[in-house]
């Protein structure tokens, strides 16, 4: 079907927004996807590549089965659509501008590091094109607008980090720091994956944008979801964890591998069927290691002092850990630096001819993989190995029996920002491309699934090429993360962003996940244990998004505007 003649002249403007809009989504996906996951990495539960393949599915599952199937591209209100009723050319220039004003701030922010809340970045992209056109923008204290986003700055981190202080403080008093912390987790840890299957039922069931409101629920209903998911939890846990859990942590048996759960009380018997076993020795993961083997928690703090001169040291180069220095001592051992993608692909074939089909392949897969293939953990700073070292380490049988409640609820954070946040990169493109068909101004458009399907894929794919940059720069670079710690963590967001949505306060996970780290770190009791410059580099990036995206957009509109007509 051809388009109305009033907007078939205006197919450059979506063929521009729609290019807006691939970068929108990527880089939507790399920068709050890495967000739901950061502390599973950081606290090594999860590789960056395990992680890549769940957002890929996680991230499509929340936009095609959960996404809402009408956007509203004026989003929550921030500028009103009076200003482009009868206008449908200027409603798809303002809509293209917002959106290559996100994608430009978005994908600018990812890759230095700074994880930003990517509606906050579409609210700031309308607010430009709202001053260019001379649209309202509201500015007064109401549900969505920007006053209640500017305030959310700051009262949503403070929530989370009382959220996940006192969940922490609850399982370190409760297990971590009993005189048998083994013994009171294998006797808890049912209950706290039943705690956190319920909340997290509630929480992808109110977030998700498909579900009935809370009210439509009824109290009765929503006390049934949480209560049946607890008890399911509850049961699911004794009946398969406890006895997996005895089986490979009390017996050490080395062939049970994770999918042996579902063998449940068959994991107590004395040979029990176990298909695809493990081969080797008896090994478990240790969560407070980073890529060089070194583990800090736990360790002697050093003073401000100490760390300025071993970061001086390290700038210098410390000429005795180099294995060809002439001065090298043998009894220090030099550090084995981490394989990166250009070592671990384009290395091994750098000198091969470019007719050899090797040096393809490894460039192929240096392009394929080289975004999942990094090391985001470690971090060869004094100051951060100082950070850590303040934190207290615990057992590590401990805290593996809790990297299953970290990974699910990682996953269902994932899910839910599926189903929410991609209507923040789609509406826009929504807008205009329906405008475009129609030839009629539409604010709140109807949203085809295959453009759901589209943008799921791109939310997914952006985090597995470029997400690392995230990844880095949350996680152990605000504080030393574990299991136990990360577990708190992303349940107190959640909590945060549950109890935001029941006050219609525009709260962002990015922000949530944020405050709860710094709450869980505080619980060492210990402010030094904090990165207090990583924290000012995050929250400078909040403070800049408005007015960067808004800029952006603002400028391309008024240009567009006034461009001289042929």
């Amino acid at each position: 079907m051809s388009a109305p003649p009033i907007t078939a002249k205006y197919d450059w403007i979506l063929a521009i927004t729609t290019m807006a809009f691939v970068f929108s989504c990527a880089s939507n996906g790399a920068n709050d996807v890495a967000n739901a996951y950061a502390t599973s990495v950081a606290a090594r539960t999860l590789k960056m590549w395990h992680v890549g393949i769940l957002a890929c599915i996680t991230e499509f599952v929340g936009a095609v089965a959960l996404g809402s199937r009408i956007t509203d591209t004026i989003k929550s209100g921030i500028i009103t659509p009076d200003r482009f009723i009868g206008n449908p050319g200027t409603f798809m220039l303002a809509m293209g501008c917002a959106e290559v004003g996100s994608a430009a701030w978005l994908t600018t922010a990812t890759f230095l590091g700074w994880p930003v809340s990517t509606t906050q970045t579409i609210i700031g992209a309308l607010v430009g094109v709202g001053f260019a056109t001379g649209a309202d923008i509201t500015w007064e204290w109401t549900g969505g607008s920007v006053s209640q986003t500017a305030a959310s700055w700051g009262v949503a981190p403070a929530i989370a980090c009382g959220f996940s202080a006192i969940i922490f403080g609850t399982l370190k008093y409760s297990v971590l720091e009993r005189s048998d912390p083994f013994k009171w987790a294998m006797r808890l840890i049912p209950f706290y994956m039943a705690l956190t299957g319920g909340i997290l039922a509630l929480f992808i069931t109110i977030e998700a944008p498909t579900a009935p409101s809370l009210e439509e629920f009824g109290a009765g209903k929503a006390a049934g979801i949480v209560l049946g998911c607890f008890f399911g939890c509850l049961a699911i846990g004794y009946i398969f964890f406890v006895p997996y859990f005895t089986r490979r942590l009390v017996r050490r048996d080395p062939r049970v591998r994770f999918y042996h759960v579902i063998l449940g009380p068959l994991l107590l018997t004395e040979n029990p069927p176990l298909f695809f076993a493990r081969q080797g020795e008896w090994a478990l993961t240790n969560h407070y290691e980073d890529a060089y083997g070194e583990v800090r928690a736990g360790g002697n703090a050093t003073t401000s002092h100490q760390a300025k001169q071993e970061e001086k040291t390290l700038n210098n180069r410390d000429e005795e850990r180099l294995p060809d220095s002439v001065v090298a001592s043998p009894e220090i051992q030099p550090r084995k630096a981490p394989l990166g993608p250009h070592e671990r692909f384009l290395d091994p074939v750098r000198e091969l001819s470019w007719a050899n089909p090797k040096k393809w392949w490894g460039y192929t897969k240096f392009g394929l993989l080289q975004g999942v293939t990094r090391d985001v953990i470690t971090h060869d700073s004094a100051l951060l190995r100082d950070i850590h070292s303040r934190a207290k380490r615990y057992d590590d049988r401990v805290e593996h029996m809790w990297t299953y409640c970290q990974v699910v609820s990682a996953m269902l954070m994932s899910i839910a920002h599926g189903s929410n946040d991609v209507a923040n990169a789609v509406g826009p493109w929504v807008g205009v491309y329906n405008t475009y068909r129609s030839g009629v101004t539409n604010t709140e458009a109807g949203t085809p699934v295959w453009m759901l399907v589209v943008a799921g894929l791109l939310l997914g794919g952006g985090f597995w090429f470029y997400g690392y940059h995230i990844m880095r720069a949350l996680g152990n670079k605000i504080t030393q993360m574990s299991p136990t710690r990360g577990f708190s963590t992303e349940l107190g967001a959640a909590v945060t962003v549950l109890l935001a949505s029941r006050l219609s306060l525009p709260v962002s996970t990015t922000q949530c996940l944020l405050g709860a780290s710094v709450g869980t770190a505080l619980m060492n009791y210990d402010l030094s244990a904090v990165n207090w410059r990583q924290i000012a580099f995050i929250f400078s990036g909040w403070v800049l998004t408005l007015p960067c995206a808004g800029l952006i957009a603002g400028l391309l509109c008024v240009m567009a505007l006034n461009a001289p007509h042929f």
